[in-house]
């Protein structure tokens, strides 16, 4: 078995005394108190996250927004400075190999925030598309990353940043930011369904700004809060609720797929179904009796005839209910409709709700 990935926390995890596991190849915390405390410091206070296992992907070159524009799915054209956009990359089946986030850095050059786990995929993908004037770098190993959420977040950052950020808008970004003597990408997105930032620097600053945020009062969280935090906000997790196999359409993502912009990997698949709808549909759930519904937990129709499985499944530390995702048949789908999932070999009735389940 290959050796897991380290990021530049992993001395502080160990001495922390923080519950590490193999995740995407990465030895990463899943928890440092308890999952339920870190969920409830995010959604009340302030958490923090380290997120370095995240590949970052720079695309430069004369031709680098025709090259993103065919790559991609949302209309990279619309970047201005310091505005960030969530897109995906799909296949020629309009499955979605990743969900990202693309920043605008320069003309003519962007930067790709990829999911760990994908970033070699990504890569190579990306480096096989010929006929543009662009050239892709993988610069994973330059960066390090932090996640600042929750209703405090705001006010920690600004002690820390001369520029003034109490009106900066989701997916708006500052490049060249300092703090405390590092130079930082501070961008206004997160994973949570709360108030925060993400922040990129130096990968030899990590544990300095860290400690900074931690000395500030915030918490250190790991990726057991990250999962029920992003699943009560009604966020898709890439390897469960996208796929190579499931659609933006078909998941609720269709608003990053512009198929007016031109030709596109996948366009001829997501315009079918965007126009005529996807033969699948993602829905949120909470279960009506006891149990939690797991990924792949079938899901039943009233005389026992599968309709579609489990993406997500969690307990919701805010609300206390059993809540997930489902990817079922289009026709079966309908809001408030009960139906029975397979838990432990049980039948266990549950209903189609909408999401977020949580909105701040």
């Amino acid at each position: 078995m290959p050796e897991l990935k380290k990021t530049p926390l992993y001395d502080y995890y160990e001495e922390s005394g923080a519950k590490v596991i193999d995740f995407s190849g990465w030895a990463l915390p899943v928890q440092f108190s308890s999952i339920k405390e870190e969920h409830r410091a995010v959604r009340e206070a302030i958490g923090i996250f380290e997120v370095s296992h995240m590949g970052e992907i720079r695309v430069t070159g004369r031709e680098s927004v025709g090259f993103l524009n065919y790559a991609l799915t949302n209309e990279v054209t619309n970047l201005t400075a310091e505005r960030a956009q969530y897109t995906m990359l799909c296949n020629e089946r309009g499955g979605v190999i990743d969900d990202l986030v693309i920043y605008k850095l320069d003309e003519d050059d962007y930067l790709l925030v990829v999911n760990a786990g994908n970033t070699d995929i990504d890569f190579d993908v990306l480096k096989a598309i010929n006929g543009f004037d662009a050239t892709v770098e993988n610069v994973s190993k330059k960066y390090g990353q932090l996640a600042v959420q929750g209703p405090g977040a705001r006010d920690l950052v600004q002690k820390h940043v001369e520029e003034d950020i109490s009106e900066m808008k989701m997916f708006r970004f500052k490049k060249d930011i300092d703090i405390d003597g590092s130079k930082v990408i501070l961008s206004q997105t997160g994973y949570t369904g709360e108030d925060g930032f993400e922040i990129y620097w130096a990968i030899e600053d990590t544990l300095k700004l860290w400690k900074l945020f931690l000395d500030g009062g915030a918490e250190p969280c790991g990726l057991g809060s990250r999962d029920t935090l992003r699943l009560e906000a009604g966020l898709p997790l890439h390897g469960q609720d996208l796929t190579e196999d499931i659609t933006p359409v078909e998941a609720n993502m269709g608003f990053v797929v512009k198929t007016d912009k031109g030709d596109f990997v996948g366009r001829d698949v997501l315009k079918e179904q965007k126009e005529d709808g996807a033969p699948r549909k993602l829905a949120g759930f909470e279960i009506l009796e006891r149990g939690i519904a797991r990924t792949d937990y079938e899901v039943k129709d009233s005389d026992g005839n599968k309709v579609g499985y489990v993406t997500s499944g969690t307990q919701s530390p805010l609300t206390k209910k059993s809540i997930g995702f489902a990817l079922v048949d289009k026709e079966f789908y309908e809001l408030d409709k009960e139906f029975n999932i397979i838990v432990r070999n049980k039948e266990v009735k549950a209903k189609f709700v909408k999401t977020p389940f949580h909105k701040n």
